[in-house]
């Protein structure tokens, strides 16, 4: 008894349900509920040769999706000019169905859609291949999009089976089968309550769909044309005394089809190639599943035995004794199957047993009576044929156990040989792995046959957890699978994840999360923000912000950056946390050795420090981020003050928008309102731009100072009077702007005298002194003591600096009066500004402001400027 005595999938357009009446042949092809048209849609296409129709008839008419987007997609890719990667549309178009069918019902629609996007750019892979050959069609790349597509109707296949089919069939209750029913009404039962054997057909199912023809030489229909069978023999038996010359042997005295075996001769040469190349392409139809074009094939090349051959393995069942046809059914019915199967099926075990006839009839009866060797030894280097093989066996042992058990007549005793051919998956699969065959082991231990193999024994935690070995190189099984993760791969490996998460098969959620993470890290060096933004929604929320947050590391572009927070929005993150995290993550990196050493001109900004200067512009496109951008800029201010940058110090000011501090008061509604935090970030902003106006006014007065306008050379003794006259001019010129030049330094003197007191005299408690904190504000934390000790840090530095040069601006533009005054700013208690002081800085001060005392002297005043009274 073969699998193929209950066909899950229908081998002809004209096959029945079992659940339906009928005759001919097509009647015994027995069909499953398993939504047959679906599983003919998925499953039923012998090999990739014939994509186009695949594609028309498997899927354009389940497509639920805009025609504007996978479909034109799949169109794109005819082009006349060859690109670099085709495949690579394949990232989007899952994007696009999983986006569009991600809140669907039906998730095995999901899976359609897929299929059918592997198989569009397949079929061009299939076009370029014959167009432009081998090297320039990548054939290598196409292979593992090939071993996608098996793998994806796999599980397909399986899974529908498993989620839908499997959980109807324990809400029904099947009890089993009943005896005393016929054979076929027995396997029909059998099949509708054991999911096992249901599964296994599904699998020989899918492993017939996915063969490929091997090319073993010309086929029977390029050497003979529709004829009798063995015509050379005959011709030669028919003519034998008028031949002049023999063939040099002895064939066959008769023409019989056990003539060759029962006279133990030959046939005719040519017959002999011949008869061995029908029974190749015999085989390659009974390997496609495809019995009823076997048979045909048979027939058509004059071997109808072969054809009647192939009849004697179907299920037997007598209509007339079905209750249920009628009491008035006057006319005979026909009696379907072969009510002598037990004894066809011993003679086809034993002819598969026999060296007397070539490998490929052994392996056709074989495979109708569970002969596991005969199959072996022709499928001996093929992991996919070798699992056909002992499925097709394990198939036939358990229904033949069935009706022995459950059919109330006598059979025929099989060889105990045929009986311990019974195995579980796991041992098949444990003898795959250890093959004699290389290429077996090969794939055994690949990448895509593990997967497969963890598909079919429903282990997917154990699949997950090898995944997860995979991707941290730590695989242990795969040692000598040596290819590195691409990333189609990766694309592959996290739809199974999203896929097994849908239908709730996924118990290991850290591997889940690993493998779609490896993923996002794949797209991220693709720079999709699309891609990355959508697969990175799918993930906890801690490493949400860490993996988008590395992707905006690598956006530079102002364009780019806002796209890039747009999709973030679109699938749900965290925009605010993210750019906060990405901008933290930039302003703490370390410069590498070479970004030190670079040479820079005074007032020139490095690479190193314009990438964390840019980054506050993550921050600018959320006026509600407003208050987190004064924050680190403030903090990256503080970092450059220390280091003496104020170019960065500049660039940073530069950087914040001029609505900023308006945007804040707009989010809290009132100033009152603004929180402690945004506070104090306001004021110390304030407190740099008081600090950068003061040394940019200073740095023009010094300019201003030092290009005083140059006096005229004299002109010289016994010039003439042309010579006089243009010294005159000259010296004209020379005091109009040397006028200038004092009207403007005095302005500039006002001016920087006023922008640097404001540092000094800043408002409310002095300049980087936060406000009072409230009860509610906890400032314990190591981050705002950090930034109190900073602060204080930078008071101690920069207000005696700002003070020195107040002092050489009032010095020099011979302003002692206001030197002296400056002691009393300093020494004032409303500020404070002594306690900044070191002894050493302040005994330096002391000692400026007594020369301006003494200039003071020097002009009949007192020390403080005063009139002095006699």
């Amino acid at each position: 008894m073969s699998s193929n005595l209950t066909k899950i999938k229908p081998q002809t357009g004209d096959s029945i349900n079992v659940d339906e009446g009928g005759g001919g042949d097509n009647a015994y092809n027995l069909s499953m509920n398993l939504a047959p048209s679906e599983l003919q849609r998925i499953l039923h296409q012998s090999h990739y040769t014939n994509a186009s129709s695949f594609l028309s008839n498997s899927f354009k008419a389940n497509m639920l999706i805009d025609s504007t987007t996978i479909c034109e997609r799949s169109g794109a890719l005819e082009s006349t000019e060859y690109p670099k990667e085709k495949a690579d549309i394949l990232f989007s178009q899952f994007l696009e169905v999983w986006k569009i069918r991600a809140n669907g019902s039906d998730v095995f629609d999901t899976i359609q859609d897929l299929i059918f996007a592997c198989a569009g750019v397949l079929e061009t892979a299939k076009q370029e291949l014959s167009r432009y050959g081998e090297e320039k069609g990548r054939s290598n790349n196409w292979k593992w999009l090939e071993q996608e597509l098996k793998t994806w109707k796999l599980l397909y296949a399986l899974y529908k089976d498993r989620t839908l089919v499997q959980c109807g069939d324990e809400a029904m209750g099947f009890d089993g089968a009943t005896l005393g029913g016929s054979e076929k009404e027995v396997i029909s039962q059998l099949y509708n309550c054991n999911s096992t054997l249901r599964e296994y057909q599904l699998i020989i199912d899918w492993l017939e769909a996915c063969y490929e023809c091997r090319d073993y030489g010309p086929l029977i229909g390029h050497t003979t044309d529709r004829s009798v069978s063995w015509e050379n023999t005959l011709f030669q038996l028919k003519k034998k005394k008028q031949l002049a010359f023999g063939t040099g042997a002895e064939i066959v005295k008769s023409i019989d089809p056990d003539a060759p075996i029962r006279e133990k001769r030959p046939l005719h040469a040519l017959d002999e190639e011949d008869s061995m190349r029908l029974s190749r392409c015999i085989f390659q139809e009974v390997r496609q599943g495809r019995i009823d074009e076997a048979t045909v094939m048979c027939k058509y090349y004059g071997q109808s035995w072969r054809a009647a051959i192939f009849e004697g393995w179907r299920l037997h069942e007598d209509p007339n004794y079905d209750d249920t046809i009628g009491a008035n059914k006057s006319e005979k019915l026909s009696i379907e199957g072969n009510p002598r199967r037990d004894i066809w099926k011993k003679c086809a075990w034993l002819m598969a047993d026999s060296k007397k006839f070539d490998e490929y009839t052994r392996a056709i009866a074989g495979a109708f009576s569970g002969h596991l060797d005969s199959l072996k030894s022709l499928l001996g280097n093929s992991w996919e044929d070798l699992l056909w093989a002992y499925l097709k066996v394990q198939v036939d042992i358990r229904v033949e156990s069935e009706i022995r058990a459950c059919c109330l007549k006598p059979y025929h005793p099989l060889p105990e040989e045929y009986w311990n051919s019974k195995m579980s998956l796991e041992q098949i699969f444990d003898e795959l792995l250890v093959h004699n065959d290389a290429d077996v082991r090969d794939y055994a231990q690949s990448k895509i046959g593990i997967t497969q193999k963890y598909f079919i024994l429903d282990n997917i935690s154990e699949l997950l957890q090898q995944m997860r070995r995979w991707i941290d190189n730590e695989d242990a099984e795969c040692e000598t699978e040596c290819t590195p993760m691409t990333p189609h791969m990766l694309r592959f490996l996290t739809h199974i994840v999203l896929f097994m998460r849908q239908i709730g098969r996924v118990d290991k959620e850290d591997a889940a999360y690993h493998i779609i993470a490896a993923y996002v890290e794949c797209l991220i060096t693709m720079g999709d923000a699309q891609l990355v933004a959508f697969y990175t929604a799918t993930l906890p929320s801690k490493t949400r912000i860490s993996l988008y947050s590395k992707f905006l590391e690598k956006v530079h572009k102002k364009e780019a950056r806002s796209i890039a927070l747009e999709e973030a929005i679109n699938v749900g993150l965290n925009v605010e946390e993210i750019t906060r995290h990405t901008v933290e993550t930039i302003r703490y990196t370390i410069p590498t050795d070479s970004e030190m050493t670079g040479s820079l001109q005074a007032g020139e900004i490095s690479e190193f420090d314009q990438r964390k200067i840019k980054s506050l512009e993550w921050l600018t496109f959320l006026p509600a981020q407003r208050g987190e951008l004064l924050w680190q800029a403030n903090a990256m201010i503080r970092t450059y003050l220390a280091e003496n940058k104020n170019e960065c110090v500049r660039a940073i000011s530069n950087m914040i928008p001029s609505d900023s501090l308006a945007q804040i008061i707009k989010l809290y509604s009132t100033k009152d309102d603004i929180p402690y935090r945004e506070d104090c970030s306001i004021k110390e902003y304030l407190s740099y731009k008081v600090y950068i106006a003061a040394i940019d006014s200073f740095n023009e007065w010094t300019r201003l100072y030092h290009n005083r306008p140059k006096e005229p050379e004299p002109a010289m003794a016994g010039a003439n009077f042309t010579e006089r006259v243009a010294f005159e001019h000259r010296e004209q010129v020379y005091r109009a702007e040397l006028n200038h030049w004092r009207i403007t330094l005095q302005e500039h003197v006002k001016v920087c005298r006023d922008s640097l007191y404001n540092v000094l005299v800043f408002p409310e408690m002095g300049w980087l002194i936060d406000p009072d904190v409230p009860k509610t504000f906890d400032s314990n934390t190591v981050i705002w003591e950090t930034r109190l000790t900073q602060l204080e840090k930078l008071r101690s530095i920069y207000i005696p600096e700002i003070v020195l040069l107040l002092y050489k601006v009032l010095h020099v533009s011979k302003d002692f009066q206001g030197c002296i005054k400056l002691a009393d700013d300093i020494a004032s208690e409303t500020r404070q500004l002594y306690k900044v002081y070191t002894k050493h800085k302040l005994a330096d001060l002391l000692s400026k402001l007594a020369n301006s005392s003494l200039e003071l002297l020097n002009k009949k005043l007192d020390p403080w400027g005063y009139s002095a009274q006699i």
